[in-house]
């Protein structure tokens, strides 16, 4: 049989595809046991909506690797943090088109534009196409793109 973890790893996100939920330390443990497995994940924020999707992306995938009972558990404390996000998922968000947690300059209150590197931005709303993504715009290259925020 697969190894959990190595399932879990070709699950995205769905709503940022180019990284996996064990990327973004959505997944916090794995605990197997006689044909079954326990899987305990942490949303990115407490009303992230694509979190039912995820519990059920995780139950098919390992079911169809055969775990015979799969549990998903929800582990709301400690809260995610940006701090789990792996620092290739930052790269992988980067070259998407997402501005990563950890790139803000906090004195001049700006973010890297994702797609030419400046520090000229403006945040233009603390939502983006997320709620755990602002939307700024970059005075240089004149591009919008998302951040995702730091927590």
């Amino acid at each position: 049989m697969v190894d959990a973890w190595q399932i879990l790893a070709g699950i995205t996100d769905p709503e940022i595809p180019v990284v996996s939920i064990t990327e973004l330390g959505i997944v916090r443990e794995v605990t197997q046991a006689a044909g079954g497995v326990e899987v305990a994940i942490t949303p990115t924020y407490s009303g992230c909506p694509a979190i039912h999707m995820i519990e059920q992306e995780i139950i098919d995938r390992l079911k169809q690797a055969g775990y015979a009972e799969v549990r998903v558990k929800t582990v709301l404390a400690p809260a995610w943090s940006t701090d789990w996000i792996a620092p290739a998922a930052r790269d992988k968000l980067k070259d998407y088109g997402i501005a990563p947690p950890g790139r803000v300059n906090l004195f001049a209150r700006s973010v890297e534009c994702p797609r030419c590197g400046a520090a000229r931005t403006e945040r233009v709303s603390e939502f983006g196409s997320t709620a755990c993504k602002a939307h700024y715009r970059c005075l240089a290259c004149l591009e919008p793109f998302d951040f995702f925020k730091p927590l």
